[in-house]
């Protein structure tokens, strides 16, 4: 039972207030992107990394990415779409039959490790179809347009969502069909799934599996860095 992995990289990062795209800014020296791919590298139970970038970055991510790093892993850099849900759709195009284990996850999510991807991909195999998240912790309020609180939201039952999430091929296969056919956009890959009634199991994540958004994410990603090596605590 082989597994793929998909990694979307085609952001701009805009929020990040620069004209650099926010995967390829530098985290303890390094672009996030190779943080993230070096996960995958390292796991046994990846077979194949299909990675996608803006069109005009391939020839460039194929040289100073993939070979200057040497991870082997990744059998093809592929043109991204409009949104992340169409870049997705042309790497499945690449998806083959011995591919039954589909993972997709931010390429602006550095901080993926093996455990992380041993519990998804036997998720998967499991359920059909995962999501790693986080539970919940803070008050949370929902509000209206002029910033008034309508009411307290019950935080039970409530997880952040995280990446990877993982699918048996014929799952994600069909879920992305239906999508195209009925032209929805849905937050993320498992949104397509449960449209269709197949149920998605939520397992534990990891607090440090941040996406790198915003500046204050890229300082919180130096800091986790540090409290890897042995240096100040986040």
């Amino acid at each position: 039972m082989k597994t793929v992995v998909i990694i979307p990289a085609g952001g701009t990062g805009r929020r990040m207030g620069g004209e650099i795209p926010k995967q390829y800014l530098s985290l303890a020296g390094i672009p996030i992107l190779v943080h993230t791919l070096k996960g995958f590298q390292r796991s046994p139970l990846v077979d194949e990394i299909l990675l996608v970038v803006p069109g005009g970055d391939v020839a460039e991510v194929r040289r100073d990415v993939v070979e200057r790093y040497d991870f082997s892993r990744v059998s093809l850099v592929i043109a991204g779409g409009r949104e992340r849900q169409d870049s997705v759709r042309n790497a499945l195009v690449y998806v083959r039959d011995e591919h039954e284990i589909i993972l997709v996850h931010d390429g602006v999510r550095p901080f993926v490790n093996g455990a992380l991807i041993e519990r998804a991909v036997a998720g998967a195999k499991a359920f059909g179809a995962v999501t790693v998240g986080v539970p919940v912790r803070d008050t949370v309020k929902a509000v209206d347009a002029a910033g008034r609180v309508v009411k307290t939201v019950l935080r039970e039952g409530l997880w952040l969502t995280q990446t990877p999430q993982a699918f048996r091929r014929e799952v994600i296969l069909a879920a992305y069909e239906r999508a195209a056919a009925d032209g929805f956009y849905g937050t993320d890959d498992a949104s397509l799934v449960e449209r269709m009634g197949i149920p998605v199991r939520m397992i534990l994540g990891d607090a440090d599996n941040i996406k790198m958004t915003t500046p204050e994410d890229l300082a919180r990603g130096e800091r986790i860095i540090r409290r890897f090596a042995g240096g100040t605590a986040d």
